[in-house]
């Protein structure tokens, strides 16, 4: 196995039920990097979405206060989750699953 599988699969062994399922038509390294990338993608999103809500609860409620960036951050991480649970679950339709 090359090292950046090795990494990703490291990396990735803390996820709940993080088993990709093997992609018609790509390698076996390639797909399975690509299957724990959309989960730590999915980690990142919420990873912002939880960071947003933190600088919501801190941040300066005066009106000349940046009020925006919070929602910055979890519009971010809400995207985030979304694209990748898409990808996930049409990448799970055509492999079958």
């Amino acid at each position: 196995m090359t090292l950046p599988a090795e990494l990703i699969t490291l990396a990735a062994d803390g996820i709940p039920k993080a088993d990709p399922v093997a992609i018609p038509g790509l390698s076996g390294t390639v797909s399975k990097i690509f299957g724990y990338g959309l989960w730590l993608l999915i980690l990142a999103g919420a990873g912002g979405v939880a960071f947003g809500v933190y600088k919501l609860a801190i941040s300066d409620k005066s009106r000349n206060g940046g009020g925006s960036e919070p929602f910055k951050w979890m519009g971010g991480g809400v995207a985030a989750v979304l694209l990748a649970g898409s990808l996930i679950t049409i990448l799970n339709g055509i492999a079958g699953s």
